[in-house]
Protein backbone atom coordinates (compact mmCIF):
# COMPACT_ATOMS: atom_id res chain seq x y z
CA UNK A 1 0.00 0.00 0.00
CA UNK A 2 1.28 3.50 -0.80
CA UNK A 3 1.69 5.90 2.22
CA UNK A 4 -0.23 8.62 1.81
CA UNK A 5 1.79 12.14 1.55
CA UNK A 6 1.55 13.99 4.48
CA UNK A 7 -0.78 17.52 4.29
CA UNK A 8 1.30 20.74 3.68
CA UNK A 9 -0.85 23.83 4.62
CA UNK A 10 -0.04 26.42 2.23
CA UNK A 11 2.04 29.53 3.57
CA UNK A 12 -1.26 31.32 1.98
CA UNK A 13 -4.83 30.52 -0.02
CA UNK A 14 -4.35 29.35 -2.93
CA UNK A 15 -6.36 30.40 -6.49
CA UNK A 16 -6.60 28.85 -9.28
CA UNK A 17 -8.49 31.18 -11.49
CA UNK A 18 -8.79 31.71 -15.53
CA UNK A 19 -8.45 35.16 -16.77
CA UNK A 20 -11.48 35.20 -19.00
CA UNK A 21 -13.65 32.92 -17.18
CA UNK A 22 -16.68 35.65 -15.69
CA UNK A 23 -16.44 32.98 -12.51
CA UNK A 24 -12.82 33.25 -12.23
CA UNK A 25 -13.14 37.47 -12.80
CA UNK A 26 -15.45 37.87 -9.86
CA UNK A 27 -13.42 35.84 -7.53
CA UNK A 28 -10.40 37.66 -8.39
CA UNK A 29 -12.57 41.06 -7.86
CA UNK A 30 -14.15 40.57 -4.35
CA UNK A 31 -9.82 39.28 -3.13
CA UNK A 32 -8.68 42.29 -4.68
CA UNK A 33 -11.47 44.56 -3.43
CA UNK A 34 -10.73 43.21 0.23
CA UNK A 35 -6.99 43.32 0.17
CA UNK A 36 -6.81 39.61 1.07
CA UNK A 37 -3.23 38.16 -0.49
CA UNK A 38 -3.59 34.57 -2.22
CA UNK A 39 -1.33 32.87 -4.15
CA UNK A 40 -2.69 32.75 -7.66
CA UNK A 41 -2.27 29.84 -10.11
CA UNK A 42 -3.40 31.02 -13.59
CA UNK A 43 -4.43 28.05 -15.47
CA UNK A 44 -4.85 26.46 -19.13
CA UNK A 45 -8.71 25.39 -19.49
CA UNK A 46 -6.78 22.46 -22.21
CA UNK A 47 -4.43 21.54 -19.50
CA UNK A 48 -6.19 21.68 -15.89
CA UNK A 49 -3.06 20.94 -13.69
CA UNK A 50 -3.48 17.77 -11.21
CA UNK A 51 -3.03 19.55 -7.85
CA UNK A 52 -6.38 21.69 -8.91
CA UNK A 53 -8.08 18.78 -9.88
CA UNK A 54 -7.15 16.80 -6.66
CA UNK A 55 -8.86 19.58 -4.71
CA UNK A 56 -12.25 19.41 -6.77
CA UNK A 57 -12.66 17.16 -9.28
CA UNK A 58 -15.25 18.98 -11.35
CA UNK A 59 -12.24 21.03 -13.01
CA UNK A 60 -14.18 24.28 -13.00
CA UNK A 61 -12.62 27.63 -12.14
CA UNK A 62 -11.88 29.44 -9.42
CA UNK A 63 -10.89 26.83 -7.08
CA UNK A 64 -9.42 28.10 -3.59
CA UNK A 65 -7.60 26.04 -1.24
CA UNK A 66 -7.25 27.74 2.12
CA UNK A 67 -4.67 27.13 4.64
CA UNK A 68 -6.47 24.60 6.71
CA UNK A 69 -6.21 22.54 3.24
CA UNK A 70 -10.50 23.52 3.00
CA UNK A 71 -11.57 24.28 -0.67
CA UNK A 72 -14.41 26.63 -1.55
CA UNK A 73 -14.89 25.77 -5.69
CA UNK A 74 -17.88 28.34 -6.45
CA UNK A 75 -16.79 32.07 -6.94
CA UNK A 76 -19.61 33.01 -4.93
CA UNK A 77 -18.75 31.59 -2.16
CA UNK A 78 -15.11 33.10 -2.86
CA UNK A 79 -16.39 36.58 -2.71
CA UNK A 80 -18.41 35.86 0.19
CA UNK A 81 -15.19 34.11 1.68
CA UNK A 82 -13.06 37.40 0.84
CA UNK A 83 -15.64 40.21 1.86
CA UNK A 84 -16.27 38.54 5.33
CA UNK A 85 -12.50 38.80 5.84
CA UNK A 86 -12.25 42.31 4.87
CA UNK A 87 -15.10 44.89 3.47
CA UNK A 88 -13.75 48.24 3.02
CA UNK A 89 -15.58 49.40 0.08
CA UNK A 90 -19.20 47.51 1.99
CA UNK A 91 -20.12 45.56 -0.83
CA UNK A 92 -21.83 43.42 1.75
CA UNK A 93 -25.66 44.88 2.65
CA UNK A 94 -27.94 44.56 5.31
CA UNK A 95 -29.71 41.64 5.94
CA UNK A 96 -32.69 42.86 3.15
CA UNK A 97 -29.94 44.16 0.84
CA UNK A 98 -27.65 41.20 1.05
CA UNK A 99 -31.45 39.12 -0.22
CA UNK A 100 -31.81 41.37 -2.97
CA UNK A 101 -28.01 40.66 -4.04
CA UNK A 102 -28.37 37.21 -3.85
CA UNK A 103 -31.27 36.66 -5.40
CA UNK A 104 -30.68 38.68 -8.65
CA UNK A 105 -27.29 37.32 -8.94
CA UNK A 106 -29.03 34.10 -8.41
CA UNK A 107 -31.42 34.75 -12.22
CA UNK A 108 -27.68 35.79 -13.05
CA UNK A 109 -26.02 32.62 -12.84
CA UNK A 110 -29.20 29.84 -13.27
CA UNK A 111 -30.96 32.14 -16.11
CA UNK A 112 -28.83 34.48 -17.81
CA UNK A 113 -26.02 32.68 -17.88
CA UNK A 114 -27.43 30.04 -20.12
CA UNK A 115 -29.20 32.31 -22.19
CA UNK A 116 -25.70 33.99 -22.77
CA UNK A 117 -23.87 30.82 -23.19
CA UNK A 118 -26.56 29.94 -26.11
CA UNK A 119 -26.34 33.69 -27.49
CA UNK A 120 -22.49 33.28 -27.56
CA UNK A 121 -22.62 29.63 -29.42
CA UNK A 122 -25.92 29.64 -30.95
CA UNK A 123 -24.26 27.00 -33.55
CA UNK A 124 -24.25 24.49 -31.02
CA UNK A 125 -27.77 24.93 -30.33
CA UNK A 126 -29.49 25.08 -33.73
CA UNK A 127 -33.13 24.69 -32.35
CA UNK A 128 -33.29 28.63 -32.38
CA UNK A 129 -31.44 31.47 -33.91
CA UNK A 130 -29.20 33.55 -32.10
CA UNK A 131 -31.57 36.39 -32.85
CA UNK A 132 -33.74 33.99 -30.26
CA UNK A 133 -31.68 33.66 -28.04
CA UNK A 134 -30.11 36.98 -27.75
CA UNK A 135 -33.64 38.04 -26.88
CA UNK A 136 -34.09 35.31 -24.04
CA UNK A 137 -30.60 37.51 -22.48
CA UNK A 138 -32.40 41.13 -23.48
CA UNK A 139 -35.36 40.22 -20.60
CA UNK A 140 -32.27 40.34 -17.71
CA UNK A 141 -30.82 43.06 -19.62
CA UNK A 142 -34.44 44.83 -18.89
CA UNK A 143 -34.05 44.20 -15.60
CA UNK A 144 -31.39 45.60 -14.70
CA UNK A 145 -31.48 48.84 -17.18
CA UNK A 146 -34.78 49.50 -14.73
CA UNK A 147 -32.61 48.93 -12.07
CA UNK A 148 -29.60 51.37 -12.73
CA UNK A 149 -32.16 54.35 -12.81
CA UNK A 150 -32.31 54.74 -9.64
CA UNK A 151 -28.79 55.03 -8.88
CA UNK A 152 -26.69 53.46 -11.18
CA UNK A 153 -25.91 50.70 -9.36
CA UNK A 154 -28.01 47.44 -9.57
CA UNK A 155 -28.79 46.92 -5.59
CA UNK A 156 -26.75 49.44 -3.13
CA UNK A 157 -25.70 52.80 -3.90
CA UNK A 158 -22.51 52.44 -4.77
CA UNK A 159 -20.83 49.33 -6.52
CA UNK A 160 -20.86 46.08 -4.36
CA UNK A 161 -21.29 42.63 -4.65
CA UNK A 162 -24.05 42.48 -7.08
CA UNK A 163 -22.60 45.00 -9.13
CA UNK A 164 -19.25 42.77 -9.20
CA UNK A 165 -21.04 39.36 -9.56
CA UNK A 166 -22.69 40.13 -12.71
CA UNK A 167 -20.64 42.55 -14.88
CA UNK A 168 -18.26 40.01 -15.86
CA UNK A 169 -21.52 37.98 -17.78
CA UNK A 170 -22.68 41.69 -19.09
CA UNK A 171 -19.45 42.17 -20.50
CA UNK A 172 -19.62 38.63 -22.15
CA UNK A 173 -22.93 39.46 -24.02
CA UNK A 174 -22.01 42.54 -24.84
CA UNK A 175 -18.78 41.57 -26.51
CA UNK A 176 -21.30 38.78 -28.70
CA UNK A 177 -22.60 41.84 -31.28
CA UNK A 178 -20.83 45.34 -29.72
CA UNK A 179 -22.56 46.52 -32.77
CA UNK A 180 -25.99 45.25 -32.06
CA UNK A 181 -25.44 45.84 -28.19
CA UNK A 182 -24.14 49.80 -28.96
CA UNK A 183 -27.37 50.79 -30.27
CA UNK A 184 -29.66 48.53 -27.76
CA UNK A 185 -32.27 50.02 -25.55
CA UNK A 186 -30.17 50.12 -22.20
CA UNK A 187 -28.38 53.00 -22.30
CA UNK A 188 -27.79 52.94 -18.35
CA UNK A 189 -26.32 49.33 -19.19
CA UNK A 190 -23.91 50.38 -21.14
CA UNK A 191 -22.85 53.48 -19.03
CA UNK A 192 -22.66 50.64 -16.21
CA UNK A 193 -20.56 48.43 -18.15
CA UNK A 194 -18.59 51.29 -19.80
CA UNK A 195 -17.69 52.83 -15.95
CA UNK A 196 -16.26 48.85 -15.17
CA UNK A 197 -14.40 48.19 -17.97
CA UNK A 198 -12.78 51.45 -17.23
CA UNK A 199 -11.95 51.07 -13.27
CA UNK A 200 -8.73 50.09 -11.79
CA UNK A 201 -9.93 47.30 -10.10
CA UNK A 202 -11.16 45.88 -13.42
CA UNK A 203 -7.28 46.55 -14.55
CA UNK A 204 -5.73 45.05 -11.55
CA UNK A 205 -7.75 42.14 -11.23
CA UNK A 206 -7.21 41.36 -15.57
CA UNK A 207 -3.64 41.77 -15.34
CA UNK A 208 -2.27 38.75 -17.65
CA UNK A 209 0.26 36.27 -15.88
CA UNK A 210 1.24 32.89 -17.58
CA UNK A 211 -0.12 29.43 -16.57
CA UNK A 212 1.13 28.31 -13.86
CA UNK A 213 3.71 24.90 -13.40
CA UNK A 214 4.42 23.03 -10.71
CA UNK A 215 7.88 23.97 -9.00
CA UNK A 216 6.89 27.67 -10.33
CA UNK A 217 7.96 30.65 -7.45
CA UNK A 218 4.44 31.92 -5.68
CA UNK A 219 3.15 34.72 -7.78
CA UNK A 220 0.94 36.60 -4.62
CA UNK A 221 -2.57 38.46 -5.97
CA UNK A 222 -4.22 41.00 -3.79
CA UNK A 223 -3.04 41.84 -0.37
CA UNK A 224 -1.99 45.04 1.07
CA UNK A 225 -5.63 46.64 0.47
CA UNK A 226 -7.40 47.93 -2.99
CA UNK A 227 -7.32 51.91 -3.06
Amino acid sequence: MTDKKPFIPPAVPVLYSFRRCPYAMRARLAIAIAGVEVELREIELRHKPEAMLALSPKGTVPVLQLENGSVIDESLDIMLWALHKNDPAQWLGSGVEMKDDMQLIHRNDLDFKPDLDRYKYADRYPEFSRFHYRQQGERFLAELEQRLQSNHHVTAPHFALADAAILPFVRQFAAVDAEWFESSPYPEVRQWLNRFLNSRLLAVSMKKYPPWRPGDPCLFFGGAGFS
